[in-house]
């Protein structure tokens, strides 16, 4: 069952919480810097109160990822791994080159698609 909670501010910003199954998709589009972190961490957090197995944050309609973002992954990283799994989608110059680069991608398993890390979160 894939249910889904959308909110998109007037800049463009937008979460949308998804659970497929018991996995819960934080989805993020627009520009994730220093004002739009708060929001990302916010929503990290409620979904993982309802305790997922996994909690995916979906990068992929990101236009660009400053290293506020990047920080707010790194911490989310930490607080949801003690219960749950925790991975990131990020294909494409704006987010995955940069947490490679930075080699946040050896802190947590990022995918190139949400289907690779629905598919890798689902058979572990």
């Amino acid at each position: 069952m894939n249910c889904q909670e959308e909110r998109m501010t007037a800049t463009g910003f937008g979460l949308a919480e998804s659970w497929f199954g018991d996995v819960a998709v934080v989805g993020v589009s627009g520009e994730l810097d220093m004002l739009t972190t708060p929001e990302l961490a916010k929503a990290i957090e409620a979904a993982a109160s309802k305790k997922p197995s996994a909690l995916v944050v979906d990068l992929s309609a990101v236009e660009f990822l400053a290293s506020a973002g990047m920080s707010t992954l790194i911490t989310a990283h930490e607080d949801v791994t003690p219960h749950s799994r925790f991975a990131v989608v990020a294909d494409g110059p704006a987010t995955s080159r940069p947490l490679r680069l930075v080699g946040i991608d050896q802190i947590f398993a990022v995918y190139r698609t949400l289907d690779d890390a629905l598919h890798d979160l689902r058979d572990s």
